[in-house]
C-alpha cells in the first residue's frame, strides 16, 4: 500500500480511555501476573491505533497546512492527546502499584518499568489545560512558519527556498539572503516574540503545578531522559566549550584565510570552499542513487529502501504550504515509517537520504523486535541512528557528488563538529530562559548574543539587520516546538563521530556494530547502548577530547586531496 493511500480515519480519545480504564481495573484484580500482561497488551493495541491515526494527522498537516481538514484534525489531537496522556498515567501508575511488579520485571524490559516511573513525573491530570495550550501555541507557531514568506530578489520564496542562496559560493549573495531572512523575522518580531513568550510562561506554569521550581526538571522527563541529568548535561557543555571549540575556532580561521575573509560572518558559517560541493544529481536522482547506495550496502538496507520506494514513503519537494522541516514518522498499525524534508538543491538534499534514512531504517530494524513502549528510544539515542548512517554513506559518497566526493566530506565533518557548539547554545538559551521565565524579549536576545560570543567565537552577525540583536534563535523550530531537545542532537553527533572512526579502520565490523545498535532500538538507555556498541559515551572524562582530534586528523587527510 501506498502511504498516500492509507486510510485515515479520527480515533476516539474517549474510547481509547476507555480502554485503559478497563486495563487499569484488570491490572487491580489481577489474579496472576498473566491478566497484567493481558492488559498490557490491550492497551498497547488501543495506543498502536490512536498514534497510528494521530501520526497520520500531523503528516498530512504538513504536507499542506492550508488543508482545513487535517488542520482541524490536528486541532483535535492537540486538544485530546494531553487528556490520553494523562488516561495513560493511570494505567503506567497501576503497573508500578501491582503485586505482581516483581514478577512483572522479569518479564518485560526493565526500561518499560523505568519509563513509567518517568511518566509519573512528567504528566498529571492537574496540568492538562496548560497542556493543551502548549499544542495549540506550537501548532500557531507551525502553521505561521510555513506560510511566512521571504521576499527575495523580488520574489516571494519559503524559508526551505531561500536557505539555497544562504549556502551559495558568492558571498554578497549569502549576505543577501540573511538580510532577506532577518527583514522577514523583523516584520514578523511581535508574533515571534509574543508567542514565545506565551509559550514560556504556560510551560512554567505547567512545572509549578507539578511541584518544580522551574520547567527544566519537567522539560528533562518530557525528554525521557533515563541515564542522565541536567548536572551531566552541564559538564558536557563545559567540554564542548574545553575541548570542541578551540579546535573549531581554529580550523574556522584557516578556511577564511583560504577563502580571503578577515572576519568571518554569520552567512560565511557553512562555507568551506570558493565552489562548495553540490549534488550532481537532480532531486530525483539521489532517490535513486540513495536506493542503489542501499542496495550495496547491505541486504538489510537493500530491502528497506526497496520498501520505502515501493509504498513511496518520501514526501521530499519544496511547495508552498508545506511545513519548513524534515523528520521520519512512522504509522505503526501499518509498520510504515514515513520521510518529509524539503530539497533545495544544496547537499542537505543528499543529507536527508542518510540522515532521515537513518532513522527509518532503525525503525524498520526494530519495530519487530523491540516491545511497543521503547520503540527508537529517547531522542539522544534515535539521533545516533540518523547521524551515523550519515558517515557510513561516506562509502558512496563519488554517487552523489562524483568529482567532489572529498570536498563533501570535508564539510560533512566540518559541519558535524561546528554544530556541536551550536547545538550547546540551543540547549543552554533554553535552560536559562526557563530558568528565568519573566525575562522580556531583549534580554532573552542579550543571553543569545552572549552565548554565541562565548561557544562560536570565530564569526557574528553584526552587518546583519536583525539578526545581529541575537534574534537567530527565532528561526530554531525546535526552541518553540521541542523544548530541550536539542543536546540530542550534540550527544548523538559525538557517538556517530566515533562511529566515523571506527569505520575507517574496518568499515564491515563498524557497520556490523551500528546494525546491531539500530536493531536494539530503545531497548536499553542510551549510555548502555553507546557501551554495547563498542563506543565511549559522551559524558566520559576525555570523549570529546578524542571526538575534536578524531575530527581534526580526518580533515587534515582529506584536504590534502583537492
Amino acid at each position: 500500500m501506498k502511504v498516500s493511500e492509507i486510510p485515515y480515519e479520527r480515533a476516539d480519545a474517549e474510547k481509547v480511555c476507555g480502554v485503559i480504564d478497563k486495563a487499569v481495573e484488570k491490572i487491580n484484580a489481577a489474579k496472576s501476573v498473566d491478566d497484567v500482561l493481558e492488559a498490557r497488551e490491550l492497551v498497547n493495541d488501543a495506543l498502536r491505533d490512536f498514534y497510528t491515526e494521530s501520526s497520520l494527522a500531523n503528516a498530512r498537516f504538513t504536507l499542506n497546512t492550508k488543508d482545513e481538514f487535517y488542520s482541524a484534525e490536528k486541532d483535535y489531537y492537540d486538544e485530546k492527546m494531553p487528556v490520553v496522556q494523562v488516561s495513560y498515567l493511570k494505567y503506567a501508575d497501576a503497573i508500578l502499584r501491582s503485586k505482581f511488579l516483581d514478577e512483572l520485571k522479569t518479564k518485560i524490559n526493565p526500561v518499560i518499568i523505568k519509563q513509567f516511573e518517568l511518566q509519573k513525573k512528567a504528566v498529571s491530570d492537574a496540568i492538562v489545560p496548560e497542556m493543551q495550550k502548549d499544542n495549540a501555541l506550537v501548532t500557531e507557531y507551525s502553521k505561521f512558519v510555513s506560510e511566512c514568506t521571504y521576499n527575495f530578489r523580488g520574489k516571494d520564496i519559503t524559508l526551505g527556498e531561500l536557505r539555497k542562496f544562504t549556502q551559495d559560493s558568492d558571498r554578497a549573495t549569502r549576505k543577501e539572503a540573511y538580510v532577506a531572512l532577518g527583514k522577514t523575522l523583523e516584520k514578523h518580531s511581535d508574533f515571534l516574540d509574543d508567542v514565545f513568550d506565551r509559550m514560556v510562561k504556560n510551560r512554567d506554569l505547567m512545572a509549578k503545578k507539578m511541584g518544580y521550581k522551574n520547567y527544566v526538571e519537567l522539560g528533562y522527563y518530557n525528554m525521557g531522559r533515563l541515564c542522565y541529568d541536567e548536572k551531566m548535561v552541564k559538564v558536557f557543555r563545559e567540554n564542548v566549550l574545553n575541548d570542541i571549540v578551540p579546535v573549531v575556532t581554529r580550523l574556522k580561521k584557516q578556511v577564511a584565510e583560504k577563502l580571503g575573509i578577515d572576519h568571518m560572518r554569520l552567512y560565511d558559517n557553512d562555507t568551506y570552499f570558493q565552489e562548495d560541493p553540490k549534488p550532481a544529481l537532480d532531486e530525483r536522482g539521489i532517490l535513486k542513487a540513495g536506493q542503489e547506495m542501499y542496495k550495496d550496502m547491505s541486504p538489510e538496507t537493500g530491502a528497506f529502501m526497496d520498501m520505502m520506494m515501493d509504498t513511496d514513503a518520501f514526501d521530499v519537494f519544496t511547495r508552498e504550504g508545506k511545513w519548513t522541516g524534515g523528520y521520519m514518522t512512522s504509522f505503526d498499525k501499518y509498520h510504515q515509517p514515513f520521510i518529509f524534508a524539503n530539497f533545495n538543491g544544496t547537499t542537505a538534499d543528499v543529507d536527508v537520504v542518510t540522515h532521515e534514512a537513518g532513522h527509518a531504517f532503525a525503525y524498520y530494524m526494530s519495530e519487530p523486535v523491540v516491545p511497543y513502549e521503547l520503540g527508537l528510544g529517547a531522542m539522544e539515542t534515535a539521533e545516533t541512528h540518523s547521524m551515523s548512517m550519515e558517515f557510513f554513506a561516506w562509502k558512496y559518497t563519488d554517487m552523489f557528488f562524483g568529482k567532489d566526493a572529498n570536498k563533501y566530506r570535508y564539510k560533512h565533518l566540518f559541519d558535524a563538529l561546528t554544530f556541536i557548539p551550536y547545538g550547546t547554545i540551543v540547549d543552554y538559551f533554553q535552560h536559562i530562559v526557563y530558568e528565568n521565565p519573566d525575562m522580556t524579549p531583549k534580554e532573552r536576545d542579550d543571553v543569545w548574543l552572549k552565548l554565541e560570543k562565548e561557544f562560536r567565537p570565530w564569526m557574528d552577525a553584526d552587518d546583519v539587520p536583525y539578526l545581529s540583536k541575537g534574534t537567530r534563535w527565532q528561526y530554531q523550530n525546535h526552541i518553540f516546538e521541542s523544548p530541550f531537545y536539542y543536546i540530542d542532537y550534540c550527544l548523538a553527533q559525538t557517538v556517530a563521530i566515533e562511529f566515523l572512526e571506527e569505520s575507517q579502520k574496518d568499515y564491515d565490523k563498524a557497520f556490523k556494530a551500528y546494525l546491531a545498535h539500530a536493531t536494539r532500538g530503545g531497548s536499553y538507555v542510551f549510555t548502555d547502548l553507546v557501551r554495547l556498541a563498542g563506543l565511549k559515551s559522551p559524558f566520559e572524562e576525555g570523549a570529546l577530547k578524542e571526538v575534536a582530534k578524531t575530527s581534526e586528523n580526518i580533515l587534515s587527510s582529506l584536504q590534502k586531496t583537492f
